[in-house]
């Protein structure tokens, strides 16, 4: 039986690198990356669950977050994404239920939450940067792994005879769907209400010719050519993308931050934690430099520029106290610095919002703000003499 209070005492760290990666594989080929799931079953952040068949918990799904991100800040010239499996025909069987088992309800929520989030990224990536992701599906895709494979543009389904999708939720835990299962079916891919019905009491789930007949898949393709159909395609939408071939990437450095026994201290960003208020207060800090002079300008700051490093620290202050610091009820949060020189990056970003890099940056600060909204906690902002609220930050 899975102890509830370990999941009080570990700290979930939302930064990671590709070179610790425990669960997925990401190659870069020109024009096209790949990003295969290969999940640990020893690996889970709790250690007292298994993670069979490529099931997943939070952890995997921080560095799936992070594989995206650096994708779209570090490779400008990758305009398609492969979402596969090294587990042989397993694609995956969904968030671990273990671990749901044995997981609080609020880390549930917040499970739920960021797993969302980051599909919901995916299909941003798709149809705001141009980086077109396709699944595919080597054998079993079920509950949330055919929810993953939804949240791609074009799902390939190996023929093999029992590779199949899934939504298994229903029959087998008298749940629905929670990762936009059902929702991603009927407003995405358009597939009839009555038959989205039916697919969700099927525990089997459906394969063949079928599954395309009921737009649960893109395409079927014999397993003599899987892999050679897949590198096809890929190409095909790679080559098709207005992504910059010849650009320079933005190397995502680490976060400079100190952890605190009553906050998180960043270059820009503070949080301060009074316990017995259970409250937060999150200062955040203007530039102290002008915008830049053009966009070459920008991407020679890189990841250090104002606008990106405020993003990425506040980011990830917000995912620290959403899902480490369950007894803070309230947040306040703060600014100080020059307002003028504010608007001046914010007018910058707008000016340039054609580039590539400037775009991402923008959208990223969408993705943050969404983030924020949609956390569970009372927010007050505080605005004061010496604050900085305006533009993107107002």
């Amino acid at each position: 039986m899975t102890d509830r209070s370990v999941y009080l005492v570990v700290v979930i760290d939302f930064q990671t690198h590709p070179d610790r990666y425990r669960h997925w594989r990401l190659a870069v080929d020109g024009r096209v990356a790949t990003l295969d799931m290969d999940v640990d079953p020893d690996g889970g952040l709790h250690g007292d669950y298994k993670l069979k068949l490529n099931s997943y918990d939070l952890g995997v799904d921080i560095e799936l977050a992070d594989a995206i991100q650096r994708l779209r800040f570090e490779h400008p010239e990758v305009g398609a994404v492969v979402l596969g499996s090294m587990k042989e025909r397993v694609f995956c069987a969904g968030a671990n239920i273990s671990m749901l088992a044995g997981a609080p309800h609020p880390l549930k929520v917040n499970f739920c939450k960021f797993t969302n989030e980051t599909r919901n990224g995916i299909e941003e990536a798709t149809a705001e940067s141009g980086q077109r992701y396709l699944a595919a599906i080597n054998g079993t895709a079920a509950g949330g792994g055919y929810e993953l494979a939804l949240a791609t543009d074009h799902i390939m389904l190996i023929d093999d005879g029992s590779a199949s999708v899934a939504l298994p939720e229903v029959p087998l835990l008298a749940v629905l769907p929670g990762t936009g299962g059902l929702t991603r079916l009927v407003d995405k891919r358009f597939v009839r209400r009555d038959r989205a019905d039916v697919f969700c009491t099927i525990e089997e789930g459906i394969k063949g010719s079928r599954a395309v007949e009921w737009k649960l898949i893109d395409e079927l393709v014999p397993g003599s050519t899987f892999n050679e159909r897949v590198a096809d395609r890929a190409a095909e939408f790679a080559n098709a993308s207005l992504r910059p071939a010849e650009a320079t990437g933005v190397t995502l450095t680490p976060l400079n931050r100190m952890f605190g026994e009553n906050g998180v201290d960043y270059s820009s960003v503070a949080v301060t934690i009074d316990r017995d208020a259970r409250t937060a207060e999150i200062l955040i800090k203007g530039p102290t430099d002008s915008a830049p002079a053009d966009p070459e300008g920008a991407v020679s700051a890189g990841a250090d520029w104002w606008v990106l490093r405020l993003a990425r620290e506040l980011d990830d202050a917000i995912l620290h106290l959403r899902v480490n610091e369950l007894e803070i009820g309230t947040w306040i949060i703060r600014t100080e610095g020059d307002l003028d020189a504010v608007l001046d990056h914010d007018r910058f970003l707008h000016e340039h919002a054609g580039h590539w890099f400037v775009n991402e940056v923008m959208l990223f600060w969408r993705r943050v703000l969404k983030r924020l909204d949609v956390t569970s906690r009372t927010i007050v902002v505080l605005i004061e003499p010496g604050s900085c609220f305006g533009g993107t930050l107002a």
